[in-house]
């Protein structure tokens, strides 16, 4: 199964995705992770791209991140496509938990301090009017092979998560 999880700062993709990566025995792939470094230097953006290449060659996988800039790379290549496209003040909630547990430091299952600035904030915001209509034209354009679902809620992302979790593992 190779399944791409895409959602704003606190939408849930982070516990998503380590659920469907154990039930799946699918390695996870977090993107910040992959983008920053742990001063938060940017990895150059062809380096990103051939390493995401390289990821969705893999006979399954769950990769994690927004990103459009290379969406379309897991797009095409994914089974399933989960757009977490949740509440914002759901998502600054589900930032303040992280944040709580975490203590502000390093996340444990990404391996990407946690960092919370004004213009993070603002994006999170935002991002269901800027940032999720491009997510889901991308999604239209290079992601007809894969089953899409689009979530709304915890509640419904819940739901999805029993749903995909009664399909044989890989």
């Amino acid at each position: 199964m190779r399944i791409a999880l895409i959602g704003c700062g606190g939408s849930g993709k982070t516990y998503l995705s380590k659920q469907l990566g154990d039930h799946f025995r699918a390695p996870v792939t977090h993107l910040d992770a992959v983008y920053y470094d742990s001063e938060w230097n940017t990895l150059d953006k062809e380096k990103f791209s051939a390493i995401q290449e390289e990821l969705v060659q893999a006979p399954s996988w769950v990769i994690e991140g927004n990103y459009a800039g290379t969406l379309p790379i897991r797009l095409r290549a994914a089974d399933v496509v989960v757009f977490l496209d949740i509440n914002p003040v759901v998502c600054l909630w589900g930032i303040t938990q992280r944040r709580i547990r975490h203590g502000g430091g390093q996340d444990d299952a990404t391996g990407v301090y946690d960092r919370i600035t004004w213009n993070f904030i603002k994006y999170v915001w935002g991002y269901r009017k800027t940032m999720a209509p491009r997510v889901r034209e991308l999604i239209a354009e290079h992601a007809q092979g894969a089953t899409v679902r689009r979530v709304t809620s915890r509640r419904q992302a819940r739901s999805l998560l029993a749903e995909l979790k009664t399909s044989q593992p890989a």
